[in-house]
């Protein structure tokens, strides 16, 4: 009984602790959210503010996985490049380490509840008040509250756990090699469930500072969180476009690599945290030490691989490739800085550029329509329907892009021929979008016709091509 009831004790504590987390991190996002987002948009121009901006954003929201489920949707919207998005979340796991250091130094120095409750209230007031407009800080307090809470009921639970009644994990951490490959493993597999690398990390202080795990086995149940943290981003890219998926494997990639060197390493490595934190080992020291460790490899790891932030990219657009039906990537058509006045004409150049294009695209939907009117049971339907509705998004954009930027370009010193150009070809695109909002509509008449199981003489439909062509 007395095992039965200090497991479901720490089942609650943890509970309380992931959910304290998670409540934080969403009243943060919802009180700071679109700063964060504009933040994360416009402070990645190279990749040193980029990994200060992942960093930053994930000291802030207390969650490297939110940070980089962030950066994956902004990639797959086109805000962000791969690059930039590499910086991001090489800053990302550098500030995951901050909730370790919270633990370390004030988890166990002081009586957490006596902190936690007033803050708790202070938050649910926050929230109970809504003429205050404040719901979103309330919550983070609430979850700040909870978190310490939980934290501390597992502070008190984890002493009274023997070690007869934790024999399978003290049976590896005395066993060399093969106990900090078990200890990476658990590590990976711990954060994986949780979904969080700052929650299991926090578990893996209480039971250090209580004496049940050992230095080195600690540190491998450390790095091996780092590897189970990229399981949001791999969630996150799930059914995404490319450049997506690409962002969510740098992050696999970075962690994994990381992990693996460090390994190699791992005596010179521990070596250099125990010159960093010096003294006897004890619980204020191992907690230390740990949180370091955790602060110091994401460091070492950024450093390394900071300078070849272009070739990680070329190796995962070479590891992933586009899917057969790939969406196409986001439009845009910037407008560059107004230049000399004899520049203008280049700009009505380039535009007539992406109009061809658009063109292109245009006709070949037209064929793409034609060949479902063709019926064949051998096609691809579903395959040239969803290549259709790609399309049609893709001109959207396309059009939305191009009208403003020659809309800007009308307002630069221009001759009234070259003025009246402009305007028939803001004509030109607004038609070539109507066509392809009408072969998209067809396309959605055929599919209806095919499930109605309609049949169409090829007299009938051979009426039709002259009007295509």
């Amino acid at each position: 009984m007395q095992i039965v009831s200090t497991v479901f004790q720490i089942i609650g504590s943890l509970g309380l602790l992931l959910f304290g987390m998670k409540m934080m991190s969403d009243g943060i996002q919802k009180s700071a959210g679109e700063s964060l987002h504009k933040i994360l948009n416009f402070m990645t121009g190279n990749r040193f503010l980029a990994v200060l901006t992942g960093l930053v954003i994930t000291a802030i929201v207390q969650s490297s996985g939110a940070t980089t489920v962030m950066v994956v949707s902004f990639v797959n919207a086109g805000l962000l490049t791969l690059t930039q998005a590499i910086g991001v979340i090489f800053g990302a796991n550098i500030g995951t380490t901050v909730t370790a250091w919270i633990v370390a130094l004030f988890g166990f120095n002081f009586k957490l509840t006596a902190l936690a409750v007033p803050i708790f209230g202070m938050g649910f007031f926050l929230t109970f008040f809504k003429r205050l407009n404040k719901d979103g800080l309330g919550e983070a307090l609430m979850g700040f509250g909870l978190l310490f809470i939980g934290l501390g009921f597992l502070t008190e639970t984890i002493p009274s756990v023997s070690y007869d009644q934790v024999r399978f994990i003290t049976f590896f951490a005395d066993k060399g090699v093969l106990g900090l490959f078990v200890g990476v493993f658990a590590g990976m597999i711990i954060t994986m469930l949780l979904h969080s690398s700052s929650a299991a990390t926090a578990i893996l202080l209480t039971m250090a500072h209580n004496g049940i795990l050992s230095w080195e086995f600690s540190a491998a149940v450390v790095l091996g969180s780092n590897i189970g943290s990229t399981i949001d981003a791999v969630l996150a890219a799930i059914g995404t476009k490319v450049n997506a998926r690409r962002a969510a494997a740098v992050h696999v990639l970075f962690n994994v690599t990381g992990t693996v060197l460090a390994m190699i390493f791992f005596k010179q490595f521990l070596a250099l945290i125990e010159f960093i934190v010096p003294g006897e080992l004890s619980p204020a020291t191992i907690t230390t030490r740990i949180a370091t460790l955790h602060t110091v490899f994401n460091c070492i790891n950024t450093l390394i691989f900071l300078p070849f932030i272009k070739q990680i990219a070329k190796l995962v657009e070479f590891l992933i490739k586009p899917g057969a039906h790939e969406p196409p990537p986001v439009y845009k058509l910037p407008f560059p800085s107004t230049g000399a006045i004899e520049n203008a004409e280049s700009y009505v150049f380039y535009a007539e550029k992406e109009i061809v294009a658009m063109s292109d695209m245009v006709r070949g939907m037209f064929v793409t329509l034609k060949e479902l009117l063709e019926y064949s049971e051998n096609g691809n339907f579903e395959g040239q329907i969803q290549d259709l509705a790609n399309g049609e998004t893709y001109a959207d954009q396309m059009q939305e892009e191009l009208s403003a930027y020659l809309v800007k370009t009308l307002q630069l010193p221009l001759s009234a021929k070259t003025s009246a150009h402009i305007s028939r070809m803001l004509r030109i695109v607004d038609d070539l979008e109507s066509m392809t909002d009408d072969i998209y509509t067809i396309a959605m008449l055929i599919r209806r016709s095919r499930e109605k199981k309609m049949t169409f003489k090829k007299k009938i439909l051979s009426v039709l091509n002259p009007m295509l062509k």
